[in-house]
């Protein structure tokens, strides 16, 4: 149930939703002065959320900064999110895949001794594409050994990566502290909620949007697309808070 109404309530607080919400109640309103606000609303909304200057102010305030690990780990927990399914069935690397790429470099430098890919079936389709075994076959053609994988498939959110994360890990009796593998706008949620759940982890954020520091007034003009990644940042933020209620 928990798993649906987050669904639900993502889409909901999403300023894509609000911005067509606000556009269409100002199209459905028969009183001139409602309509007005309703339309200079929409058009406030959107330009808050499509303005490339505000999210990237944003994003380097809310992603984790980069952390530098020295020693040897027993395992590195990579959360999925940077596959996606193709028509066919099979998988293919999305926009996310940077961190694939440092648990593998983790792995391959002898930082770490497993990858415990931990990520199922995100979809309402509960018989659908599960990231993780298919994260595998791309783990082996980087020359991972099978004894060094590690898969739990059955997750659908974060809650359930640290809580199932957690049965394989005590199952397979590697000692914590873990690193924590995940994009840097998901690590502080992810962080949290898996140290709530009791799992000893060190966080190790990949996938930065850019955050370059330097000004350009370019940043002032509005993008339509800049509203897909304040979608991402809407969803940590509300995530984040209610964490502390679960």
């Amino acid at each position: 149930m928990y798993f649906i109404f987050s669904k639900l309530l993502y889409f909901l607080i999403t300023p894509f939703f609000w911005v067509c919400c606000l556009l269409v109640s100002g199209l459905i309103s028969k009183q001139p002065k409602i309509k007005k606000r309703f339309f200079i609303a929409s058009a406030a909304v959107f330009l808050i959320f499509s303005n490339p200057l505000l999210l990237r102010r944003f994003a380097g305030y809310w992603n984790y900064p980069p952390v530098q690990v020295s020693g040897k780990y027993s395992c590195a927990i990579l959360l999925g999110g940077f596959a996606s399914e193709k028509g066919n069935g099979k998988g293919y690397f999305n926009e996310s895949c940077d961190r694939f790429i440092e648990a593998t470099e983790l792995k391959t430098t002898g930082t770490i001794s497993h990858v415990l890919i931990s990520s199922g079936n995100s979809s309402l389709r509960p018989d659908g594409f599960r990231e993780a075994d298919w994260v595998k076959t791309q783990l082996l053609k980087f020359n991972v050994p099978d004894s060094a994988i590690l898969v739990e498939h059955d997750s659908r959110n974060t809650f359930e990566n640290a809580e199932f994360s957690k049965k394989v890990l005590q199952a397979r009796h590697l000692q914590p502290p873990y690193l924590l593998v995940t994009g840097a706008y998901h690590m502080r949620r992810a962080l949290y909620i898996f140290k709530k759940a009791g799992v000893p982890v060190i966080p190790y954020p990949a996938e930065y949007f850019s955050v370059n520091k330097s000004f350009s007034f370019e940043e002032l003009i509005p993008q339509p697309g800049i509203l897909s990644a304040w979608n991402t940042y809407t969803k940590e933020v509300i995530g984040y808070a209610m964490s502390s209620f679960k």
